[in-house]
């Protein structure tokens, strides 16, 4: 039975009638709430405050205004994925939608099942909202691009990304998750050759093994089950551009093939099509784990291991550059600033000793929720240490819903936890317990915050099940 917090609202923009009647087909859909919005660009905010979980962009009928749209939404709020329909085999306009940042581009479907599947594809591989509001993206520049770090290993990782960016040469960027390996690749690719060209992203570990063929290499019609439109995969559409496979040590062995394939020849095949596809992309790679051991394992092929280990590049943990803390905390700050009215914090000479003394297991991904935590929450600009996350200080007496816990050694996923709970305890008891004022305080839908405390076992009065 589907509940009020599974649905998924899906926004529809500059719809065509047959797009129109094609939504209409689906609307009925136990998990799909579709809405028009035909407003005009200057009330764009308006559509953003309301937060929908996915927005179909119509392109079928007026290419270069929807595109601009597209632009205009993403610098907007990059953490809404974008579906854009294109006209049937216009493929500048799908390379140029997935340039500017659309999740996923579907042919002008002819049929619902083609937008149905594009859009159950990206409810699939959400990434979770670690902080519980929608994260926009900011660009801040910081010592390197967006980067900000000036201690020794800092300064060696950057030197190395400005030789490797100019030459075209397969990448794996090795690290703990949280230290910013895809930033690394977008420099990669921003400092290059390709820079005019598609920076076109995929988590292999977020998409379902069913589903990760297609995504990368495109199907045709009737290739499968709902394969009711021909579909440009991840590959084709950063032609001429850059590849960045994320968690790559996640694929099966079977996408392992076909990937080792694909970087032999520069040519593949989409699923149900006999005839090779060639291609011009620059494959960046990155993984958490120990590929050499997965070898081992047979998890991993070695062959494969070769063709994506040619430079490797390793991102070190934030513990391991400790003396980085501060510059950091300016940099994210700064780049957190405009969703929180312009604040500015300063830390303490206490809070920022906890800080730079704590392990931070979710490197600087982590830190950057803190910090998004404190301007959210924080009444005052001047943050002491008492205003941390109480996790900051290592082991100490927690209430009694929560055991004792060392942050040193704290599984990143159940810091994660942590950090959420006491978000949400601290707006809820700022807030007097109503949980409207709650939720615009963390900047979420009082639907995702009751969603959240059902899910951290947190009731109506704040208290915590065990």
């Amino acid at each position: 039975m589907t509940t009020e917090n599974t649905r998924k609202r899906v926004v529809v923009i500059d719809s065509t009638p047959n797009v129109r009647a094609c939504v209409a087909r689906l609307s009925s859909s136990s998990h799909l709430d579709f809405q028009h919005w035909h407003e005009s660009v200057s009330q764009l905010e308006s559509l953003i405050a309301s937060s929908p979980d996915i927005i179909v962009l119509d392109a079928t009928f007026e290419c270069e205004k929807s595109l601009s749209l597209l632009q205009k939404i993403i610098v907007k709020t990059a953490r809404i994925p974008v579906v854009v329909l294109s006209p049937v085999g216009a493929v500048s306009t799908a390379v140029a939608a997935m340039k500017y940042g659309a999740a996923e581009v579907v042919e002008g479907p002819t049929a619902p099942e083609a937008l149905q599947y594009a859009i159950e594809a990206l409810v699939a591989t959400q990434p979770k909202d670690t902080s519980g509001a929608r994260r926009q993206k900011i660009e801040v520049e910081g010592d390197f691009g967006a980067m900000a770090g000036a201690s020794s290993a800092m300064r060696e990782l950057f030197c190395q990304v400005a030789q490797i960016s100019q030459r075209d040469t397969t990448v794996l960027i090795t690290g703990e998750s949280g230290t910013g390996k895809e930033l690394i690749a977008r420099e990669i690719h921003r400092r290059s050759s390709r820079r005019d060209g598609p920076f076109v992203a995929i988590n292999c570990a977020a998409i379902p093994e069913t589903l990760i063929e297609s995504e990368l290499f495109g199907h045709e019609r009737g290739a499968f089950t709902n394969a009711i439109e021909k579909r440009l995969g991840h590959v084709e559409l950063a032609n001429g551009g850059t590849l960045f496979l994320d968690e790559v040590g996640e694929l099966s062995s079977a996408v392992q093939v076909k990937l080792l394939r694909f970087l032999q020849e520069q040519e593949f095949y989409r699923v149900g099509r006999s005839k090779p596809i060639s291609v011009d992309v620059r494959v960046i790679t990155a993984t958490n784990r120990d590929l050499e051991v997965a070898v081992r394992e047979k998890r991993f092929r070695q062959d494969l291991l070769y063709r994506v280990n040619v430079v490797n590049l390793h991102v070190p943990a934030l513990r391991d550059r400790r003396e980085d803390i501060p510059r950091l905390i300016t940099h994210c700050v700064k780049k957190l600033s405009p969703r929180y009215g312009g604040r500015m914090l300063s830390m303490s000479p206490e809070a920022l000793s906890a800080l730079c003394a704590y392990s931070w297991p979710g490197n600087v991904r982590e830190l950057e929720n803190v910090l998004e935590g404190l301007l959210a929450l924080s009444d005052s600009d001047m943050i002491a240490a008492e205003n941390l996350p109480r996790r900051i200080f290592g082991p100490s007496r927690q209430e009694s819903h929560t055991r004792e816990l060392d942050a040193s050694t704290l599984a990143f996923g159940e810091a994660e936890r942590i950090f959420e709970t006491e978000m949400i305890l601290k707006a809820l008891r700022k807030a007097n317990f109503v949980q409207t004022r709650a939720a615009k305080l963390l900047g979420i839908s009082r639907r995702i915050l009751k969603y959240k405390m059902d899910k951290l076992g947190i009731n109506d009065q704040g208290e915590v099940g065990s």
